[in-house]
């Protein structure tokens, strides 16, 4: 038990150096070379040296008292920047992910529902122009005719177009929580699976190794927002060293990247994983899945696994089964 707290600590602290300490230091020291340098001297690696080394000189900085402060301090102060970038980044994961978006207050729901809008509207007129052209080409080739390699061009372009948007009808404001959501929406249409009433349950069925790729990916997506953290941070330098404002740039570029790529990767995993386990989980729970289709197995594990409150007319008088299946072929989780 000992080894076990032993090694539990040192994880640990590994992560809190790693996530918190080491980018908040960098964070104070790159604070620190903007109160010194200034718009004037933005760019004197000269000037910076010359005054770092006036103040390491100085007795309250040389001696042993004052260093040990110094360090804790610093120590503190990294800390504290991480975990305030961490705050930030969680605030903005859900304003990017928007799985809630319909919840928030009436000013952002309200923006939130125009872009939706929006990007609904320029899906739809690439989505149907690529289905025009797609439609034309197989009556040409039906029909015996010569590809027409200027239409199939038009057609890829049209086909990137809406893919770009989204895979599906988009129904969130933003690029990477559409690309979750469309996870859940093939499933559905796919599998007629509703994955967050199954998702719970298959999450322990799944192998411990299956289970740590996914935590992985989805502890990537947290991490890719909270360099939007960072870049905020960043800026409020910006007011005294200009060139805060390129840092800002670069992190918020990169944060954007990988927000978008993990957020994919972890979409992917979700379906993928669904697909894979479904069966499985279906006859954990004593589920019949033979000669049954995909679509019949993903809708009889979703009816079983989905709960809800019982109608107000419902006799609870004694003798009563509360647990009375609902009458056949009603689907209440659909």
């Amino acid at each position: 038990m000992g080894g076990f707290l032993d090694e539990l600590g040192k994880k640990l602290a590994e992560r809190w150096l790693s996530l918190l300490v080491l980018p908040g230091l960098l964070y104070l020291a790159v604070t620190a070379a903007a109160m010194i340098l200034g718009h004037r001297h933005a760019l004197d690696v000269s000037y910076l040296a010359a005054r770092i080394t006036a103040w390491t000189t100085t007795p309250a900085a040389s001696g042993t008292g004052g260093q040990v402060v110094a360090v804790v301090a610093t120590l503190a102060a990294a800390a504290g920047a991480g975990l305030a970038t961490q705050g930030v980044g969680s605030a903005a994961e859900r304003l990017i992910l928007a799985a809630d978006w319909r919840t928030w207050p009436t000013p952002l729901r309200q923006l939130a529902e125009q872009r939706v809008g929006r990007r609904h509207t320029r899906w739809t007129t690439a989505h149907t122009e690529y289905h025009r052209l797609y439609q034309q080409a197989e009556q040409d080739r039906r029909a015996g005719a010569p590809p027409d390699l200027e239409q199939r061009a038009r057609r890829h372009a049209e086909y990137r177009k809406y893919t770009r948007i989204c895979l599906e009808a988009p129904d969130r404001p933003t690029w990477s929580g559409d690309r979750i959501n469309v996870a859940a929406v093939r499933l559905d249409r796919d599998l007629h699976v509703d994955l967050p009433t199954v998702w719970p349950y298959l999450w322990l069925h799944l192998a411990d190794t299956t289970r740590a790729e996914i935590a992985t990916t989805r502890t990537a997506v947290t991490r890719a927002a909270n360099l939007i953290g960072w870049a905020l941070l960043y800026l409020l330098l910006a007011g005294w060293w200009w060139p805060a404002t390129l840092i800002t740039l670069i992190l918020a570029t990169v944060a954007r990247h990988r927000i978008r790529t993990t957020a994919s990767t972890y979409a992917l995993l979700l379906e993928a994983v669904t697909r894979l386990h479904l069966a499985g989980l279906a006859n954990h729970l004593g589920i019949d899945t033979s000669g049954k289709t995909s679509a019949a197995v993903g809708q009889t594990l979703t009816h079983q696994l989905h709960t809800q409150p019982l109608p107000p007319t419902t006799d609870l008088s004694p003798g009563h089964d509360p647990s009375a299946p609902f009458p056949k072929g009603d689907h209440p989780a659909r």
